[in-house]
This record gives C-alpha cells, structure tokens and sequence, in this order.
C-alpha cells in the first residue's frame, strides 16, 4: 500500500501562483510514477501532469502547459505542482496518484490516490 497525502491548496487570486505537496509512504517511492489530476464540480477527473520514477519523463496536459510544473524529490518521497499564471478555470480539487511502472494519463492507470486538496482560484 501506499499512502499520499496532499498539501498546498488554497484560494488565490487570478494570476497568483501556488505549489502543491504530495508526501507518500509506505512503499519504495522511487518504484512509481507519479501524477497529479484535477476534478471540478461536476466534471470528471481530469489529467494535469505526470512524472516517471526516474524523472526522466514528464507529461502535461494541454491546458496547463507552460504554466505548471511537477516535480519530485525521491529522497523525501514527495511530489510537487508548481501551478503559475492561475487562471479561475484551474479551480478543483487537485489529486496526486502513484502508478507502478512509467507514466500514464489516465485516471484508472493509477493504483494509489489522494485524498484532495482544493485549489480556488478568483478573477
């Protein structure tokens, strides 16, 4: 099993920037690929970024292309988003996952979830 739980949410204003935290346990983190995605009222969850175990690889989504960035730090068995030039249409909640093996960008590719953490973002 492993365990992850978000951090960094928040309300900001259009244009602000925001870093998400993912801190995992309870397995080898370095083992998973690791992703973030985003669901809003009434939307399916949707893909934002996803990283490989060895950081050799990220993808993004188009829309926050340009403007987000993941990262991890293996040694502290976590994962960031660094979300720039926010925009209201980035508000959800934001969920990061684990995936054994490379990356993925669908939602049931992922083994281990979150529990969320809501970013709000005003005009």
């Amino acid at each position: 099993q492993v365990q992850l739980v978000e951090s960094g949410g928040g309300v900001v204003q259009a244009d602000d920037s925001l870093r998400l935290s993912c801190a995992a346990s309870g397995r080898t983190f370095s083992d998973y690929a690791m992703g973030w995605f985003r669901q809003a009222p009434g939307k399916e969850r949707e893909f934002v970024a996803v990283i490989s175990r060895s950081f050799s690889s990220t993808r993004y989504a188009d829309s926050v292309k340009g403007r987000f960035t993941i990262s991890r730090d293996n040694a502290k068995s976590t994962v960031y988003l660094q979300m720039n030039s926010l925009k209201p249409g980035d508000t959800a909640v934001y969920y990061c996952a684990a995936r054994a093996g490379g990356i993925a960008t669908v939602p049931t590719s992922f083994d281990y979830w979150g529990q969320g953490t809501q970013v709000t973002v005003s005009s």
